[in-house]
């Protein structure tokens, strides 16, 4: 089985929890972990792409922002990330619950509301 840019987004997006190249070989009859490794070192995903793909979507909104984030850190203190709302820290082998209520869900926006978090790592 090939192995393409549509398979790895569609991992990306309905994975909540754990991204990592194993995981989702795990999840795939006949690719291996080897063969996505591969993959991604030879395919240039950036963030010009992702906003191609989205912006279609979004609607313009004096009351909305939209943001990513491209970091990755240790989330032993994801309490102090205000936007986030659940975690996985592969540090803590856990997933982090934050508060409730997460501050787009307060603005007076009518529009639908979205968090983005694009990571790439190079390993």
């Amino acid at each position: 089985m090939s192995f393409t840019k549509l398979d790895y987004c569609q991992y990306l997006l309905s994975s909540p929890i754990n991204y990592t190249v194993t995981n989702l070989a795990d999840h795939l009859e006949g690719v291996s972990h080897d063969q996505i490794n591969r993959y991604l070192r030879g395919e240039k995903l950036t963030p010009r792409l992702l906003w191609d793909n989205v912006k279609a979507l979004l609607q313009a909104s004096q009351n909305a922002y939209l943001l990513f984030d491209d970091t990755v850190l240790d989330k032993r203190h994801s309490t102090s990330i205000e936007l986030a709302r659940r975690q996985y820290s592969a540090a803590c082998q856990r997933e982090e619950t934050l508060p409730a209520e997460p501050p787009w869900q307060r603005t007076s926006c009518p529009s639908r509301h979205w968090a983005c978090k694009l990571c790439v790592c190079q390993w």
